[in-house]
Order: C-alpha cells, then structure tokens, then sequence
C-alpha cells in the first residue's frame, strides 16, 4: 500500500484522572490511508488515547501537539472544533449507537443534516453508502429489525457521510458473531483500498490486527 503524507502527527499526549496517569508522555504519527490497530490489555489507555485522537477528550498536559491532516486540533475554539469533528472524524463504536427512533437511512443522514447538507442531497448520499455496503433493502428499518452485522453497516455509513479524513473506531468488531466480524474487517480493507480511507482501530481481535498495516501494543499508559 502507497501512503500518502502525514494524517495524524501526536506527540507527548498524557492523561490523568487525578493521581492515575491513564496515558504517560504518547506521540505516534499515522499516515494517510493507513489502517493502524491499537492492542493491549484492558486498562491499558487505548480507549482513551482514541478518544483524546478523536477530538472527544483532551490530554491534562500542556506540552502537547495533536495535528490531524495538518489542523491544531488543540488550538480550536469549542464551536470550531464541534464542526472539524463533523466534517473531518468519522466514528464507530463497539455497539453502534444507532438511535432506535429512526430508520436506517435516518441515521446514516444525522451527521450530514448537522453539517449542513441539503435534505434530498444527504438522504442520496445515504442511499449510495447503503447500497455501496449491502444494505439497498434496508432504508427504513429500524435498529431493532437489523441484525448486529447490518446494524454496524450501518454505523459505517453514518461514520462515512461526511467523507472523513480519518475514521476511529473502538472495538468494532467485539459485539459481533466471528462471520460478522470477520465480514466486517474485509470492509475496511475494500474502503480504504477503494477511497482511501485511515482507520485507526481499537481491538482485542487478533484476526483484524493482523489485517492491518501496523500494530501499536499498548500497556500501562504507554506504547510499547
């Protein structure tokens, strides 16, 4: 795989919750269009250093740099960075957070109704990515009428429609039955052979390690 410059350049991150150091003094750089998993024990700080990489936390020290595809996340006033977090992030989680109230095509829009988007254009969008990842009979169902594969699909979409420069997700596949997984490490392999998307993965699943193009052991706050 050919990469393509600099998507997240991190460096001396840490992280405490008042006397427990949680990230101790992390800089790691990620390239563009790179899948990179994060492994470790549980306790170790992955979820937490992805949260700090995806604008939802931030480090407790000052002497800190966190720049994605060239923004100071840092320096971002809270608006501003509510809206680089729209526009540049995509997410996925562990168990979808999907919002029960709203069919599949709803969900997939929420992120690009609060970008801004035009109605007819968002839903169209959705429309693509849905029948782009296998779901084109399931607009209008409802979380509750999908299984645990289609409903991370669906996730997918939602982290996709706003054609993020970098997609975090944390621990995907770990709701999920071992065909589901396995389906789903396939796809994000073919998006970022297909648009070139970076993952950066969170997982305790040694198949979709595998399947990555580089592997960050982490423990006790730290990559090894």
């Amino acid at each position: 795989m050919f990469y393509f410059g600099c998507m997240i350049n991190a460096k001396k991150i840490s992280k405490s919750f008042d006397d427990l150091a949680v990230l101790k003094n992390i800089s790691l750089e990620v390239k563009k269009g790179e899948i990179v998993s994060i492994i470790g024990p549980s306790g170790a700080g992955k979820t937490t250093l992805l949260q700090i990489l995806g604008t939802l936390d931030k480090p407790t020290n000052s002497d800190v740099s966190i720049k994605i595809n060239g923004f100071d996340i840092l320096k971002l006033s809270p608006n501003k960075l509510a809206k680089f977090r729209n526009k540049h992030i995509g997410f996925i989680f562990q168990f979808h957070q999907l919002l029960p109230e709203f069919n599949a095509l709803e969900n997939v829009c929420i992120p690009a109704y609060i970008a801004g988007f035009d109605n007819k254009k968002a839903e169209k969008k959705a429309e693509k990515l849905l029948d782009f990842l296998g779901l084109k009979e399931r607009y209008y169902h409802k979380p509750s009428e999908l299984s645990g594969g289609e409903q991370q699909r669906v996730a997918i979409a939602r982290a996709l429609i706003n054609e993020p420069d970098v997609i975090f997700a944390d621990e995907p596949s770990g709701n999920l039955d071992s065909q589901s997984a396995d389906n789903l490490h396939q796809l994000f392999l073919n998006l970022r052979d297909k648009f070139g998307y970076t993952f950066i993965i969170v997982t305790h699943n040694k198949d979709l390690a595998e399947l990555s193009d580089r592997t960050l052991l982490m423990n006790d706050g730290q990559i090894i």
